[in-house]
């Protein structure tokens, strides 16, 4: 009984782990970039903790409505990334684009408009809620090397466990 116990909890234990692994490999073999959502800008959308996938795409394609990650202007407030709504897309007096966003749960616009100066522009793709606790817990060395050692530990207590049970018995004889 003990034995089957341990096989189901090693294999929720591997399956837990390679399915976590995916989430995080995966968005990057796609080309999506991922964010942790740190504010409640956006709340009712992506709340605070949500891990949001975001595609690359051309700038141009951007419209109104989509949900952007960028580095908003200097001295407009905010420090770091922020990801919110595209609320306004204007032009300038030479034409180029120039952007105004607004975070879903926020009564106004951003105050700051803003143009991209690359081609490309991170976009949201999807948000998996809460998912952003955990990669940010995992930043923490403390908490990376529980993660690795408690199931490096039960590996090793199985393996010592099996050839403890296996010492004393005499070798079968090989067939003949």
């Amino acid at each position: 009984m003990a034995r089957r116990a341990a096989r189901v909890v090693s294999t929720l234990a591997v399956a837990t782990g390679l399915l976590f692994g995916l989430v995080l490999i995966a968005p990057a073999l796609l080309g999506w970039q991922r964010y942790v959502i740190v504010s409640g800008s956006m709340t009712g959308t992506y709340d605070r903790g949500s891990l949001v996938m975001d595609q690359v795409v051309p700038v141009s394609s951007l419209k109104v409505g989509d949900v952007i990650t960028y580095r908003p202007p200097a001295g407009s407030g905010p420090e770091g990334l922020v990801t919110h709504r595209i609320a306004s897309i204007t032009a300038d007096k030479l034409g180029h684009q120039v952007f105004r966003t607004k975070g879903d749960a926020n009564a106004a616009a951003d105050p700051w408009t803003f143009s991209l100066p690359n081609r490309e522009q991170a976009r949201v793709r999807v948000g998996i809620p809460y998912a952003g606790f955990v990669l940010a817990a995992l930043s923490r060395r403390d908490l990376r090397m529980l993660v690795v050692g408690v199931p490096a530990a039960f590996i090793a207590l199985m393996t010592l466990a099996g050839l403890w049970r296996d010492t004393g018995r005499r070798p079968e004889a090989a067939p003949r």
